[in-house]
Parts: structure tokens; sequence; C-alpha cells
């Protein structure tokens, strides 16, 4: 391990222990929903839907700071809304005090109550990117809710991934960029393949019959609860819970019984959503303050590959931490964890210079 990584690991060495006590919920107001139909969106692709419809949330006056929230593949921004993460940063004197800032969590493309393949058109949904995804975001914020400009985008997963793709196609939008549980760097390596095992999964099923099917396909869920085990968890976390066969064995049986409710087809545009996914070049063009957090036992995002080390020197206002792996952390799910990581994102929003106050 080199000198710049251990040095990050060791900002944490004190904070791991506290994930072993979930965060009391924090006092911040009721979540507002609401939905945007965008009307004749063309994706990168060339295609187009007559009608996109954006479902979002948000949390606190709309005359707050706004801050934009941007949630995983296949999840949706009520994913936010637990001790670990809204409990430790959207409550009084928290570091995203709904008092002071305008929370912005919206839906994806192809996720939660946005527009999805399972609305209908299947395999006939545009095959969008996140490129798309942060169009239509840009699009919600500057064209509905009248925002040009938010003090942070903050992105967990694939929302880290759109994080920053944020900074290198909108570099005057935003004062500071947060992007958890993802890597500066073309999607690739393990992290592609395991994802290509779920879309090789889906599009083998027999009952996929190329997107038409009639009753929701089966066979492709046991790989989907594989690569879930696979690849989120944490070694040491999974190790303790599981250490002899007969508990992993069991731990395994629960995992495949619980199955998932998720539609192939919107599992299957999320996972193939990254194919494309690669800001490396252009990392010079974000402007923001940038602080990269990650967990060392990411199973997806291996800090061990020293992208970070690397590409983040590229990015001028920018730096990154790593959270030590323990038996407490969880893997690609570790920075769910905002105990872990909040008092560098408070440093950050009391130090990035507000680039565009008004």
């Amino acid at each position: 391990m080199n000198d710049a990584l251990r040095a990050v690991r060791l900002v944490f060495l004190g904070a791991a222990a506290l994930t072993v006590t979930s965060a009391l919920a924090a006092d911040y107001p009721a979540p507002q929903e609401a939905d945007w139909i965008v009307t004749d969106f063309r994706f990168h692709t060339g295609e187009m839907l007559p009608e996109l419809r954006l479902h979002y949330m948000t949390i606190g006056d709309p005359d707050g700071i706004p801050v934009l929230i941007l949630h995983g593949s296949s999840r949706a921004g009520t994913s936010f809304l637990n001790d670990r993460f809204a409990g430790e940063l959207f409550g009084p004197g928290q570091p995203l005090d709904a008092a002071k800032y305008y929370l912005i969590l919206p839906d994806a493309i192809g996720a939660g109550k946005s527009s999805k393949p399972s609305n209908g058109l299947r395999a006939k949904f545009p095959q969008y990117s996140y490129d798309d995804i942060v169009l239509g975001h840009y699009r919600l914020l500057t064209e509905h809710l009248g925002i040009n400009h938010v003090r942070l985008v903050l992105g967990s997963s694939a929302g880290g991934m759109e994080t920053w793709v944020w900074g290198v196609s909108y570099p005057d939008f935003m004062d500071a960029l947060v992007p958890l549980a993802a890597l500066p760097m073309p999607m690739s390596g393990r992290n592609w393949m395991m994802r290509r095992m779920v879309i090789d999964a889906i599009l083998n099923d027999p009952e996929w019959n190329d997107g038409n099917y009639t009753t929701q396909p089966q066979a492709w869920k046991r790989a989907y609860a594989y690569f879930v085990m696979a690849t989120n968890g944490g070694t040491r976390a999974i190790y303790k819970a599981a250490s002899t066969r007969e508990e992993t064995d069991r731990n395994i049986a629960a995992r495949l019984a619980a199955g998932t409710e998720m539609d192939a087809s919107d599992i299957l545009y999320a996972y193939s959503a990254s194919r494309d996914y690669d800001p490396t070049p252009q990392l010079e063009r974000i402007e923001a303050a940038l602080l990269s957090v990650n967990a060392e036992d990411d199973e997806r995002n291996p800090v061990e590959l020293g992208v970070l080390e690397r590409e983040v020197t590229r990015v001028k206002n920018g730096r990154f931490i790593v959270i030590p792996a323990s038996e407490n952390t969880r893997g690609h799910g570790t920075t769910q964890d905002a105990s872990l990581w909040k008092n560098e994102l408070e440093a950050l929003l009391w130090s990035a210079p507000m680039r565009h106050p008004d």
C-alpha cells in the first residue's frame, strides 16, 4: 500500500467502530413527491420517448440551498430514507440539514417511479446510459424546478458514477461533488464481468422471449442473487456471519428463497446502462471541489487498482478517502453508512467556494 492510500485510510481508523451502532432517526421535514413529464425526450442513441416521466422527491424549503442526491442501480430516491443515511445527514445541525438545504432525490430513468421498461415497452424501451440519466436530471432541475446551480451533487454506486458524469458534463453547475462507491474508470474488469453475468442470465432465460414475456421470467433471479452476494457485504463481515460451510449454505438458501420482485427488463437495462461509462478522458474539466469516498473492501470498485491515486490528481480541486475494511464494514455497501464520512462532507461544504452564490 503506498503512502497516499495509507494516509487516507488512517483518517478512518478510529471511525470504523462507529458502524456497530445505527444512527437515531433524524428530525427532518417529510419528503414531498412529484412527477414531471418531459415531452419528446431524445436519448443518446437517437431514440425518443414522446413522454418521459421523471419522478422526484424533495426535502426542505424550495428556497433552501439546492443539493442533488443520486441513488444506485435499480433503486430509488427513497432508498436513502433510513437511519444510516438520512438519519446521519438531514436532521438539525447535520451536514445536509434540511432546514438549510433543499434536498432533491430524483428517481433515475429506468428506476423507481420514473419511466422504465416494465411500464410496458420492455425490450423496446430506449437503450439509455448514464449520460441520458444525467441529462434527464439536468433538465428536471433547470426546466422544471428552475434551479441553475446546486451546492452539491452526491451519489452512491451508479449514482456515484453519475456524479462523475455530472462533473465532466456540467462543470459550472455545482460547487462540490461527492461520488460514493464509484471509481473514475471505464466499466471493465470484474465489475463488468459480474454485470454481464446478470445481463446474460436474463437474455438467456427461456422465459425472456426477446422481452415478449407474458409472465415474469424466473431463472435469471438465481444469477442475480449470486451477483448480490458476490459483490456486496464485505469479505470480513460475510465471514463473521458465516464462518462455516453450514452457516454459509443456510445464508445462501435464505437469499435464494427471498428472491426479488424486480422486473427482468428493468434490471437488464439498469445494468446495461453502465456499458459505456468512462469519465476519464474529461476529468480535467471538473471545476467543483471533489471528494471521492470509497471503501477498502468494495468488491465492485477495488481500490488496489490505484485508480483513485492516479485519476484524482487530474481534478484540480479533488481528493479521495478510503474507509478501512473491518468486520463492521459492508464492502460495496459500506458508504451507505454516512457516519463514516459525514465529517469529511461537512469539511468539504465549509471549504468549497460558493462559485455561484445567486
